[in-house]
């Protein structure tokens, strides 16, 4: 079910990404010889409309547009319907044609957070003003520290705690600070154990707090706040889904930047990275806590594949991007055989790329 779930949003985000680029396209007067659903091999012709054929095709990842003059060569450089073909607009014009890809995925994932702050989102008790409209918050686990007491114990992120006791004492302060007191104040070797509701299951973990987890107490190595559902009114939600959409853009384009850097230095680690298989594992997770997780999710996935597609990269927009500032500086165009051979070569190594990432996320499940 995972799978299926992955596809579909891969579909929409990849549709929706294309979509940009095909409405500002055919506003400005370039042609659009194909939108396809899917890619290649072609499964069926669906209908041809406003001088574009809507394709299906049979591998299910995703979509394209096939722009005329996207990539020039002597036919829509100098042929009969030159005129429309997007090598010969204005580079602002290709620019604009470029970027409404990304400003699409962005808009969507504004969408998406405004409706799930509507109907209600998982939001931690703030003092921001937004706290007040949290509802029913819970004492929740937000981390669980690796080769930790708790992780050795059984506890995971996103559980509950109902209740937690020892031979002596009881949990009675359900708060991020009544843990923590709760934790460091237990005796060497003291078991406590934790009751918690675990998608809705109720279970019990014992665990035991030990010293060098955290320098300086005694600790399982959990961190926990109280989590429950914001939900705001209409205006208020927009407003809040404009400020984390925001946020998430550019947290993403700060660990992106990180992560290329990483990479120029020579100590970059791919195990960061997820590929198709481990998004499918986080899908089927977010899944699992219901819609509006869903919802969010795929809006953090659409911000990360805008912020990718920035990249000044051959094949990517980023990279057509560059080729347009470098045109614009030298006054002259880039010879069509330079840039489709670096996009082309551009495409295969993301590929490579794409295969180590899903090499690794299927070593880590094995």
């Amino acid at each position: 079910m995972s799978i299926i779930i992955f596809i579909i949003i891969l579909l929409v985000l990849v549709v929706v990404h294309e979509f940009g680029h095909y409405i500002v396209a055919k506003k400005n007067g370039i042609r659009v010889d194909e939108f396809g659903f899917g890619y290649p091999p072609r499964a069926m012709k669906l209908f041809r409309k406003w001088d574009t054929d809507f394709t299906l095709n049979w591998i299910p990842f995703g979509g394209f547009v096939k722009i005329y003059g996207e990539d020039p060569n002597d036919e829509n450089t100098h042929g009969p319907d030159s005129h429309r073909a997007m090598v010969n607009k204005p580079a602002r014009v290709q620019a604009a044609v470029l970027v409404a890809g990304v400003v699409f995925n962005i808009i969507l994932a504004w969408i998406l957070l405004s409706v799930g702050f509507m109907t209600g989102l998982p939001s931690t008790v703030t003092n921001d003003g937004m706290g007040k409209y949290v509802q029913n918050p819970e004492l929740t686990i937000t981390q669980v520290m690796k080769e930790s007491p708790a992780a050795e114990g059984g506890l995971q992120l996103g559980d509950v705690i109902v209740g937690a006791k020892t031979d002596t004492r009881v949990l009675s302060d359900f708060t991020q600070s009544g843990l923590i007191s709760f934790v460091t104040t237990s005796a060497e070797g003291e078991e406590i154990t934790f009751t918690l509701d675990r998608k809705g299951e109720t279970i019990e973990e014992s665990v035991v707090a030990r010293e060098g987890v955290v320098e300086g107490k005694r600790a399982i190595g959990v961190s926990s706040d109280l989590v429950g559902t914001l939900k705001l009114p209409i205006h208020q939600a927009f407003i809040e889904g404009t400020k984390q959409t925001w946020n998430m853009t550019k947290g993403t384009a700060v660990s992106l930047a990180v992560l290329v850097r990483d990479a120029f230095l020579g100590r970059a680690d791919v195990n960061t990275l997820s590929g198709p298989v481990g998004i499918v594992g986080i899908v089927g997770d977010a899944a699992d806590f219901g819609f509006v997780y869903l919802m969010s999710f795929t809006a953090l996935i659409s911000i990360n594949l805008a912020i990718i597609n920035l990249i000044p990269f051959p094949a990517l927009d980023g990279g057509r991007l560059l080729f347009l500032l470098i045109e614009k500086i030298k006054g002259s165009r880039i010879s069509p055989r330079i840039s489709n051979t670096l996009n082309t070569v551009g495409f295969f190594i993301l590929i490579a790329l794409m295969l180590v990432v899903t090499y690794h996320d299927i070593a880590k499940l094995v």
